[in-house]
C-alpha cells in the first residue's frame, strides 16, 4: 500500500511538472517599469507590463533612424559606399558619439556601424541630414513612418534619442518598429559586432549591448541611456527557429536592463515554440466543375506562416477545409473556390483556395465543334 501511494504521488508530480511552464514570469519579476516580449515572425505578444505607457526611450530611438536608413537603401537613395559629410549641427551632438568634426566625411557603411554599434548621436544626425536634407525633415518622416506602423504612443523630436520634451514612445511601439527593422537582415551585420574600428583603425568602437557576450542566440538590437529615460533596451535573439524581441524601458541601472531583457527572452524560449503552418493533407488537388468544357479544375492554396504554441498547453493547430463538392462554370483562373482555416486556441488564420486554371462554360457551338472534331478524326 505504501509503495502504491508513493508511485501515485510521483506520477502526479510528474504530470504537474509536465503542464507547469518551465520558466514563470510576472510583472514583479521584471524590475523595468515598462516591458514587452514579442515573437517576431508572428508579432504575437507573449508578455507585457505597462506596454503602452509613454516614456522616453533614449537611443532606442535610433531603431527608427536605422529603419529609414535601410529603406533609403532599398529605394536606391543611399548606398553603403556613399560618402556622408558631417555638418556643424551633427558634430555638435553630445552623449555617445564618434567625435565627428564639421566637414569630416565617412562612408554610409561606417556611419551606420557607428550608429548601430557605438550608438553615436553625431553619426545618426549625419545620416539623417544626408537622406532628408535636415534633421527636422528626417524627424518628420520618422513620425510619418511611426504612424504607418501603428505606433500610436510615439512622438519623435529628434533622430538620436537625446532627452527632449515631448520625445516619447512606449515598449509596445518600440517592439513594432524593431520588428520592422528586423525584416532587413543586413541590420544583423552591424548589431552582432562586438568590437570594430573606424577612421582606418584610429577609432575603436565597442557595442553597448553586453548580452552579445553572455546570451546564447542574441542578435541585437539596441540599447539606450539618458537621465530622463533611464536604462533601456530592445533585445533580439533566435533559437530553434524562433525569434524573440524583449523591450525594457526605464531600468535604474545598465546591469538591470540586461538582467530584465535576458529574463524576458528566457521566459519566451522556455515556454513557447513556433510551428509552421502547412497545407492540410486532405486538400484535394482538383475540384469538380458543373456545366463546363472541362469536368475538373486544378486547385491550390498558399498556406504559409507560423503560429506560436504554448509548450505547457495540449492545444494543437487544427485545420478545417471549406470546399464545395463542385462549382459551376465558368471558372476564372485564380478564382477563389474555398478556404482553409487554421485554429490554435483563440487564434485563427484563414487562407483562400484558388482555381489554378480557367474552365469555360459549355455552349451549343462548343459541343458541336467538339463532336465534329471527334468524328473527323475517326
Amino acid at each position: 500500500m505504501k509503495k502504491t501511494l508513493i508511485f501515485i504521488l510521483l506520477t502526479c508530480s510528474f504530470w504537474a511538472m509536465a503542464v507547469v511552464p518551465a520558466f514563470a514570469l510576472d510583472e514583479g519579476t521584471i524590475s523595468a517599469p515598462s516591458a514587452i516580449l514579442m515573437e517576431v515572425n508572428t508579432g504575437k505578444i507573449l508578455f507585457e507590463k505597462n506596454a503602452h505607457e509613454r516614456r522616453p526611450c533614449a537611443s532606442i530611438t535610433k531603431v527608427m533612424t536605422l529603419l529609414l536608413v535601410f529603406e533609403a537603401m532599398d529605394s536606391g537613395r543611399l548606398g553603403l559606399d556613399d560618402m556622408i559629410t558631417s555638418s556643424a549641427h551633427a558634430a555638435s551632438m553630445g552623449g555617445s558619439d564618434i567625435w565627428l568634426e564639421e566637414g569630416e566625411s565617412m562612408t554610409a557603411d561606417d556611419m551606420i556601424k557607428a550608429t548601430a554599434v557605438a550608438s553615436a548621436n553625431d553619426a545618426a544626425v549625419a545620416l539623417a541630414e544626408h537622406i532628408s536634407g535636415s534633421e527636422e525633415a528626417f524627424v518628420e518622416q520618422m513620425n510619418v513612418r511611426a504612424g504607418e506602423l501603428g505606433m500610436e504612443d510615439t512622438t519623435f523630436m529628434n533622430c538620436n534619442g537625446l532627452d527632449e520634451e515631448g520625445h516619447l514612445t512606449s515598449a509596445y511601439d518600440v517592439a513594432l518598429m524593431s520588428r520592422e527593422l528586423m525584416k532587413h537582415d543586413k541590420i544583423y551585420d552591424y548589431t552582432s559586432i562586438w568590437l570594430d574600428y573606424l577612421r582606418n583603425g584610429e577609432t575603436q568602437i565597442v557595442n553597448t549591448n553586453k548580452l552579445l557576450k553572455t546570451y546564447t542566440g542574441i542578435t541585437g538590437l539596441k540599447t539606450g541611456t539618458t537621465d530622463d529615460a533611464g536604462c533601456c533596451m530592445a533585445a533580439s535573439a533566435e533559437r530553434d527557429g524562433m525569434t524573440l524581441l524583449g523591450v525594457v524601458l526605464g531600468c535604474d541601472t545598465g546591469k538591470q536592463r540586461f538582467v530584465d531583457a535576458a529574463a524576458l527572452l528566457d521566459y519566451g524560449f522556455a515556454n513557447y515554440a513556433v510551428k509552421e503552418l502547412k497545407t492540410p493533407a486532405d486538400l484535394p488537388g482538383m475540384l469538380s466543375v458543373s456545366g463546363g468544357m472541362e469536368n475538373m479544375v486544378d486547385i491550390r492554396s498558399d498556406v504559409s506562416g507560423s503560429m506560436v504554441v504554448d509548450k505547457a498547453s495540449a492545444d494543437e493547430i487544427q485545420y478545417a477545409v471549406d470546399l464545395p463538392e463542385a462549382i459551376d462554370a465558368p471558372v476564372e483562373d485564380g478564382e477563389v473556390v474555398g478556404k482553409i482555416t487554421c485554429t490554435l486556441g483563440d487564434e485563427r488564420r484563414t487562407f483562400e483556395i484558388f482555381a489554378e486554371n480557367a474552365v469555360k462554360e459549355t455552349s451549343f457551338g462548343q459541343i458541336f465543334a467538339r463532336l465534329y472534331n471527334s468524328i473527323t478524326t475517326l
